[in-house]
């Protein structure tokens, strides 16, 4: 009797050890359990730790609720300027209700990828090549967006979308770097240009104030030579400007000492113009004509109109009669 009674307890310690082995569950800190009774969800949803099922009766579904990082392949599309690219992008997604992870939804993850293919898609229709390009945070938001409004029927949170790469055609590649090289030379010719501006109206005041001295041209011209000179050449150019000549005449014009240009002499008051021996002309050289106050020497009458005078004709000058 006591050997069946011993038989019974060690039994029964096999099965209930097998049952507990059956039924015993242990659910990872980042995970949550998702119980099915018969087939019909269990509101309660088995937190982490060790945890108790039916066997054969309950299936417990455990979901992971760490953030899963998904790659998105490469997308081929055309944009809205038509030009043909290859975009991906990588998606970061997490769940927050395991019992529509589980219910709503056959593969979320699956689901998701699908999801994020064909919003990547569209999202490369609807832009410009410079937007993917250059505007990537509004497309990201664009598409997180696309991919979060279904997704929250499954129990799924879209934290980040990041698009990847842009895979551009080799012949759009050159085109675009001729494009750059075509801008930075223009950018380059409107700062030389600018340069040039404002280099001329420097050298327009520069000419405005040496007009005012002209010696400051002359300077400006010796210290060109200097320059040109400080380098050593065996052959030196000098320009000789115009305005140089001209200066030097308009000195040599003002100079006190300079003698005054010659013009013709003018007749004696009341004396007409006539040959050397007639009255009012001068006399030549070594003949001087006699004051108006001076005394007549002796001899020398005063002489009518018509009668003739009788000193030479080289120093004829009528005297004045007292």
């Amino acid at each position: 009797m006591v050997q069946d009674l011993v038989i019974a307890v060690v039994a029964a310690a096999a099965v209930g050890a097998l049952y507990l082995a059956a039924a015993a569950r242990v659910v990872r800190q980042y995970e949550r359990g998702v119980v099915l009774r018969l087939g019909q969800l269990r509101d309660e949803v088995r937190p982490p730790g060790f945890t108790m099922v039916l066997p054969g009766v309950d299936r417990l579904r455990k979901v992971n609720m760490q953030i899963v990082t998904m790659p998105v392949p490469a997308q081929d599309g055309i944009t809205r300027d038509n030009v043909t690219v290859r975009v991906d992008a990588v998606i970061y997604f997490k769940v927050v209700d395991p019992a529509s992870a589980v219910v709503e939804v056959e593969d979320y993850r699956f689901a998701v990828s699908q999801m994020a293919q064909t919003s990547l898609r569209s999202i490369i229709g609807k832009s410009d090549l410079d937007d993917l390009l250059s505007n990537r945070e509004k497309l990201n938001q664009g598409l997180e967006l696309m991919i979060d409004s279904p997704a929250v029927g499954w129990g799924v949170q879209i934290d980040r979308v990041e698009i990847k790469d842009v895979s551009l055609p080799e012949t759009m590649k050159r085109s675009m770097a001729r494009q750059a090289e075509a801008d930075r030379e223009r950018r380059a010719r409107v700062i030389n240009a600018d340069a040039e501006l404002q280099a001329s109206r420097k050298l327009a005041e520069a000419a405005s104030e040496m007009s005012a001295q002209p010696a400051a041209l002359q300077l400006r011209l010796l210290q060109t030579v200097v320059a040109v000179a400080a380098e050593k050449n065996s052959t030196l150019v000098l320009p000789f400007p115009v305005e140089l000549l001209r200066f030097l005449e308009r000195a040599q014009q003002g100079a006190p000492g300079a003698p005054a240009p010659e013009t013709a002499q003018a007749p004696d008051a009341g004396g007409p113009v006539g040959r050397p021996g007639d009255a009012g002309t001068p006399a030549p050289d070594g003949a001087r004509a006699p004051d108006a106050g001076a005394p007549a020497p002796d001899g020398a009458r005063a002489q009518g109109p018509g009668a003739p005078d009788p000193r030479p004709a080289a120093s004829s000058t009528p005297y004045a009669h007292h």
